[in-house]
């Protein structure tokens, strides 16, 4: 029977989703939690697993396009006898059976559940052939360049899915390269990104296709072009619209505080040489975010939230800490989670897992949501101080510059120590000067000497 799955709710109040790029075409054979498409919300890239066992017969959109969470995605032919009226029955009769089949319990999906099917039953679609396997990108087909190939060979390209990543997928969508003829000439091995990188050199240089709408497909290529128009859409145009929402919604402050971090460096040296502890990338950035849960403690107020409807400040008893990271897609802040009940090592595996994930471009709708306190890390860009701008919903974000070596008063005399610059920007609805103030004497202090964190613990 022909079964569709709708666009489930990926994540709190995301009311659509873009395609990014079908893995499955209609023809092909599914399994159940099988990959059917990659989709760009306004927070993430999500991989849409599939609710069935069975053949795919229509896709609804194509790559590119937007869908709304509950529209129809995509259809099914599952194995199973179509419920039929018996020669003495009547149409009364049948609706049970019917209404027995739709309230069929769904499967369970990894990641998710939504209710994929929906009462409305479409007529059955031919299926295709072998050669419709590979989801092609319209737009990538018209404007990539394209070596002349034999017939036989590109036949036999589309005969199943190229094996590659998702990473991968997208890096020859962004040259313009069909995936499937770098396969054809590749073999059957996984792609990487230097086979894109190898095609699309030979084929025509450097070749960039920015995301356009599938009836109107764009290639620049950077040489012939005097200008490049990007369309804003998916994490950029999800932080762009909370970041004027927060600029004009909460008063800003900002205070800066300079700090002698010698010791600090000096315990990351000693603690990099600690055998037992070399599974632990412990770096600087691992010891801020472990001095500012410490000073949270101290100054609840940059914990909080201001919830203009109920007219209430909620002030949560936990530190669900923000890390901004700079990726592909734009800026994304995922979450620690109660990172304030974490040790040093434990906080640097949080870490480092964020932040492979969020540059993997797998960071999930729910690990974007609900941070209470931020930090960003300008240091890492050779930034020494900055004014951030605060996350929706959060009361404080610190920005952490850059370790240098500079002259600096120490003990009546003149000596190049390891200094940093701490920016806090703060809710002057929440936090006044005096608790903004203390919070970054609290970080200072324990990275200025880190054994003061035994008298904030």
């Amino acid at each position: 029977m022909i079964q569709e799955f709708r666009l489930p709710d990926l994540g709190e109040g995301l009311a659509d989703a873009e395609i990014v790029q079908w893995l499955v075409a209609p023809g092909d054979t599914v399994t159940l939690n099988q990959t059917l498409a990659e989709v760009e919300t306004a927070k993430a890239v999500v991989e849409l697993p599939s609710p069935y066992d069975g053949t795919v017969t229509t896709l609804h959109a194509e790559a590119g396009e937007t869908v709304d969470v509950g529209a129809p995605l995509i259809e099914f032919d599952v194995a199973g006898d179509e419920p039929a009226t018996g020669p003495g029955e009547d149409a009364a009769a049948k609706e049970p059976v019917e209404d027995a089949a739709e309230e069929k319990t769904p499967p369970n999906l990894v990641g998710y559940g939504a209710a994929p099917s929906s009462k409305a039953r479409p007529a059955r679609r031919a299926r295709r052939g072998a050669a419709a396997s590979v989801a092609a990108d319209t737009a990538v087909l018209e404007a990539a360049p394209h070596d002349a190939l034999p017939e036989t060979a590109a036949a036999a390209a589309v005969g199943e899915r190229p094996r590659s990543t998702p990473p991968v997928r997208a890096h020859a969508k962004r040259r313009g390269v069909d995936i499937a003829l770098v396969a054809a000439e590749v073999g059957d091995r996984v792609i990487t990104r230097d086979d894109i990188d190898a095609y699309a050199e030979r084929v025509g240089g450097h070749v960039e296709v920015q995301a356009a709408p599938a009836a109107q497909p764009t290639l620049f290529t950077g040489s012939t072009e005097r200008e490049t128009r990007i369309p804003i859409r998916g994490v950029r145009k999800h932080t762009a619209a909370a970041m004027v929402q927060s600029a004009f919604t909460a008063p800003h402050v900002t205070t800066f505080h300079t700090v002698d971090v010698t010791a600090t460096m000096d315990l990351i040296a000693s603690l990099k040489a600690d055998r037992s502890l070399s599974e632990h990338r412990i770096g600087p950035l691992v010891v801020v975010a472990k001095a500012a849960c410490l000073g949270l403690s101290r100054t609840p107020g940059l914990n909080s939230r201001w919830d203009e409807e109920a007219g209430e400040i909620v002030q949560p008893h936990y530190v669900d800490l923000g890390i901004a990271a700079a990726t592909e897609r734009g800026l994304i802040v995922p979450n620690i989670r109660d990172a304030d009940r974490m040790t040093l090592p434990q906080l640097a595996d949080a870490l480092g897992a964020l932040t492979q994930t969020a540059r993997s471009g797998k960071t999930s709708p729910a690990d974007l949501a609900g941070g209470t306190f931020s930090i960003t890390n300008i240091g890492v860009f050779g930034i020494d101080a900055g004014t951030p701008i605060l996350p929706p919903g959060q009361s404080g974000i610190l920005a952490v510059g850059a370790v240098r070596r500079m002259p600096w008063e120490y003990r009546g005399e003149i000596a190049l120590r390891q200094v940093m610059t701490l920016s806090l920007s703060f809710d002057h609805r929440i936090v006044d000067g005096a608790e903004g103030a203390r919070f970054v004497k609290d970080v200072a202090d324990i990275l200025e000497e880190p054994g003061r964190a035994m008298l904030l613990g």
